[in-house]
């Protein structure tokens, strides 16, 4: 989402801002309607452009669940040199088209593979393997995919995140769900299927919800966040939502990242 508040919008009523909310699209992982509407702070290690430098000294290279294709885009338009073979994946069909327009003429070929399936590609056929914010990340096929010496260099969403967001809607959650996605049970995970760990940090950001379509809309993108998110379902709550907005001003929640390399051992062939 966009990094800092730069519009001072008049006050609308709750009506207008929910239908402003439902009718932006969701497809793909541009976030730039969000400007003036929302905040998220941005991990210092600067993903995209730390993939951009991987991605020039790489031959082949998968990006697993690339969205719409925004951020390989950008990382490619700032490579130094761009590698012989780069392929992406993503499951929603919505996401398919629009990341296959983008990266088309970057000669990058979108995959279309549902996010729990095997990757439908040979064993070591890929030198790096990045991702940023998997559904979870699926270990043992990228193990298989990357060849000896081969990288996997990813953002993956943390533990809690966005919860004051998630609990102001659905209420407390357990310990399970609040310790879902934690960097330490995803490190035990990749080294389970034999990677090893170069380099794994962590940080909570802050985000900032200006209005209530923001929230609508950002809970219309991000659907794993309320999965039975729908207006109607949700009415009271974003009306009093909308209300403390109005009075209090913006609703602040935390985002969790953390950034995950890890490497397949062997020599590089």
């Amino acid at each position: 989402m966009a990094r800092e508040r730069t519009v001072d919008q008049a006050p609308r009523g709750f009506d207008d801002l929910v239908a402003e909310g439902v009718s932006v699209p969701t497809a793909g992982w541009d976030f730039s309607w969000f400007e003036g509407r929302a905040t998220e702070a941005r991990p210092s290690w600067g993903y995209a452009t730390s993939t951009a430098e991987r991605l020039a000294g790489a031959g082949a290279v998968l990006d697993i669940q690339t969205g719409g294709g925004e951020v390989l885009d950008f990382a490619l338009g700032r490579a130094s040199q761009t590698p012989a073979l780069t392929v992406a994946t993503e499951g929603w069909p919505p996401n398919v088209a629009k990341a296959t327009a983008l990266l088309r003429p970057r000669g990058v070929a979108v995959v279309a593979s549902p996010e729990d399936a095997a990757l439908p590609f040979a064993d070591g056929a890929f030198d790096l393997v990045v991702s940023r914010h998997p559904v979870r990340p699926h270990w043992r096929e990228i193990v298989r995919v990357l060849r000896p010496g081969g990288t996997y260099f990813a953002q993956h969403v943390g533990p809690a995140s966005a919860f004051e967001l998630v609990e102001y809607f659905l209420g407390p959650q357990p310990d399970q769900q609040r310790s879902a996605r934690h960097p330490d049970r995803e490190r035990a995970g990749a080294e389970a299927a034999g990677l090893e760990i170069v380099d794994l940090r962590a940080e909570r950001l802050r985000m900032e919800f200006y209005d209530v379509a923001a929230v609508v809309h950002f809970l219309r993108k991000v659907i794993w966040m309320v999965p039975d998110f729908t207006v109607e379902a949700y009415e009271v709550q974003l009306r009093s939502l909308h209300e403390r907005i109005e009075s209090q001003g913006a609703f602040v929640a935390h985002s969790t990242r953390h950034l995950f390399e890890a490497r397949r051992p062997g020599a590089a062939g």
